[in-house]
């Protein structure tokens, strides 16, 4: 199953992505004006057109988001360093970077950049970047990237311990583990966007590794986006991709043993009763 679900999960992502699945319902509803479906090909149109405008304008994808970046609390700025720092990819462009022989960051570019910052904050403590390639058929890995660009990002290299072969999330929870061969007691850091900090804790978790969460990469203010529209269409149906594809993982990570929980969070404090 584990060489098969990489790429059917592209795939099927692709054909159930919000926005998509809104575009395609114009398309064929227009197509089938033309035949004897006119009905039917109208309320199509209408349901991909109305989606389109409700996903894109309406405070939807916050509403899809918030339950998601609200889950684990901002990370403490008090208690003891940390024994490691585990950085999770998603954040680099690598192929635009290795053509463009520059560092080229996306919309989760945090990542890479709290790497540089927590690596100053705690200078004795173990630095782990996690992320190979996302691309079917294999690709140069964002953590190649982070290393020839360490320099760049105020990383000193000759602390980075580079884990390039994971292709999701599950893989970098697994290969990590296997790589620094986490001690009882350690304290290490997991640091990843907010609305991906629940499905990346909960394969930590799976893997027999404790992490806490240092959740960056926010995209919603609190909850008070909820009366908030979006100034652009093109923003919303970003965010409700998002939103609705990290809610999408956790339900089928959850199906495939990946996590221990639907929607993983923190850990109860150590003597707590939790009935």
């Amino acid at each position: 199953m584990s060489t098969a679900f990489f790429p059917l999960s592209k795939v099927i992502y692709f054909l159930i992505t919000p926005s998509n699945v809104f575009i395609f319902a114009v398309l064929i509803g227009v197509l089938l004006h033309v035949t004897r479906l006119r009905r039917t090909g109208t309320a199509l149109a209408l349901l991909g057109a109305t989606g389109l405008a409700i996903g894109g304008l309406a405070p939807l994808s916050e509403a899809v988001l918030l339950p998601l970046e609200q889950r684990f609390p901002a990370f403490p700025a008090d208690g003891p360093p940390p024994t490691g720092i585990i950085v999770l990819g998603g954040g680099i462009e690598s192929g635009l970077s290795e053509a463009r022989a520059q560092v080229v960051v996306n919309d989760a570019g945090e990542r890479p950049i709290y790497l540089a910052d927590l690596a100053r904050r705690f200078p004795t403590a173990r630095l782990v970047f996690s992320g190979g390639s996302g691309f079917i058929g294999g690709g140069i890995s964002e953590a190649d990237i982070v290393s020839r660009q360490a320099d760049t990002i105020g990383v000193p290299r000759t602390r980075l311990i580079l884990e390039n072969r994971s292709r999701n999330t599950r893989e970098n929870a697994i290969f990590t583990a296997a790589l620094v061969l986490p001690k009882p007691g350690e304290r290490w850091l997991l640091v990843t966007s907010a609305w991906h900090m629940p499905r990346a804790v909960g394969c930590f978790r799976q893997a027999g590794f404790t992490v806490d969460a240092f959740p960056v990469d926010y995209r919603t203010r609190g909850w008070g986006d909820l009366t908030r529209f979006n100034g652009f269409a093109s923003d919303g149906l970003l965010q409700l991709d998002l939103g609705v594809k990290e809610w999408i993982g956790l339900v089928v990570y959850r199906w495939a043993g990946y996590t221990p929980d639907w929607l993983p969070g923190p850990e109860a404090p150590a003597g707590s009763d939790s009935r």
